[in-house]
């Protein structure tokens, strides 16, 4: 039994409890609240070093003092030092020579495993944008309590150019394995493989989904459409970058709108429908803008199908997601249902059927990351 589940247990039996079971659950759950705030130094002081650039030059430059850092990134050199040594205190990296040595002289060193997690923007592991996706919050605390007090909302756009980047940067490894998993099913890699096929991306994001999907298949027309206009700015630059501008648009449209934009042979909708204040709407819009029989593709996270509490470490972390980012946006809007990050099976069918569809089935698509791929059958 972990620490936590022996505080609930304690807590549910407090009335019978003695004063040494209740002194026990007490101590149980200052821990849990002590490692928390001790996460959450690590996750902040992940943030500086990501956006420092502190990381990526450990990774690049070996083991370094503090000094031989600050040089090379152009930041400063106590800061530097404090930082070092706390990260070596938390474990994150490696104190080389002895610990007793003068504080200049102390060199530290990014493990590799660690770098991978840090700084390699085509690990399925790359956690780096992590922390900047908290650290967004941040600033906007203010902001949530009174949407929270209030039944307002706090808009990705005013979170800001961090959790922007930091969702696209998270999202960008998997959705290059996109073709990979797609293939898997031979009735939606048939469509993508014919000359000249048009699908479409609702909720591109910054595109990345899809480029990737362009480049799996040389023959396919994309058309991506996002409501972010610096989204759809930077997924335009990253089509040029990767020479697939001539087969991938990007529209600065609402996915309700996607009708308007002709037959498509098929449409998908990559880990935002949760995020859309009208997926009612939206989805009605999918099935009228698909050709007969073209595929619809729903990929969100694979949240549990009904509330288990206490949950698995998915549930918390989409939790997290849902109360801090993906609820307060879609409250943002006017008309939202609201539906928050752990969006259950049981609502994407309802979803969907008052859309007009006539069921939902799970893909056979495994071991994708949080996400679960869903096709709606008309």
């Amino acid at each position: 039994m972990t620490i936590i589940e022996q505080a609930e247990s304690a807590a549910a039996a407090s009335d019978a409890a003695s004063p040494t079971d209740h002194e026990s659950a007490v101590d149980a759950f200052a821990d849990r609240m002590l490692q928390s705030a001790l996460a959450t130094t690590d996750l902040f002081a992940a943030y500086l070093g990501d956006r420092l650039g502190w990381y990526r030059d450990l990774a690049a430059h070996g083991a370094s003092t503090a000094a031989e850092l600050a040089e090379r990134t152009g930041t400063s050199s106590r800061y530097a030092r404090e930082w070092l040594e706390q990260q070596a205190v938390s474990g994150v990296l490696r104190l080389e020579g002895r610990a007793d040595g003068t504080a200049a002289a102390r060199r530290f060193r990014l493990p590799v495993a660690a770098a991978e997690v840090l700084t390699d923007a085509t690990s399925l592991a790359f956690l780096g944008p992590l922390p900047r996706l908290f650290a967004a919050v941040g600033p906007q605390l203010p902001a949530l309590l009174n949407a929270y007090r209030t039944g307002g909302g706090v808009s990705w756009a005013q979170l800001g150019e961090d959790a922007r980047e930091a969702q696209a940067d998270l999202n960008r490894p998997w959705f290059g394995r996109l073709p990979e998993a797609l293939v898997a099913v031979p009735t939606i890699d048939a469509v993508l493989r014919e000359p000249r096929a048009r699908i479409a991306d609702v909720g591109t994001g910054e595109g990345w989904s899809a480029i990737a999907l362009a480049r799996a298949y040389p023959l396919l027309c994309v058309e991506g459409f996002d409501v972010d206009a610096p989204s759809i700015a930077a997924a335009r630059q990253h089509a040029r970058a990767a020479g697939v501008d001539d087969r991938v648009f990007f529209h600065l449209a609402d996915g309700a709108e996607l009708a308007e934009h002709g037959d498509f042979d098929a449409v998908f909708a990559f880990e935002c429908l949760h995020d859309m204040p009208q997926p009612v709407e939206v989805l009605t819009a999918m099935r009228e803008a698909v050709r007969p029989g073209g595929p619809v593709v729903i990929m969100d996270e694979a949240v549990a199908e009904e509330l288990q509490a206490p949950g698995t470490e998915v549930e918390r972390l989409m939790y997290g997601f849902s109360l801090l980012v993906c609820l307060p946006d879609g409250l943002a809007h006017p008309s939202s249902v609201g539906t928050g990050t752990v969006m259950r099976p049981s609502v994407l069918r309802r979803y969907a059927r008052e859309a007009g569809f006539a069921g939902v089935d799970v893909l056979p698509i495994e071991d994708f990351g949080f996400f679960r791929f869903y096709s709606l059958t008309r």
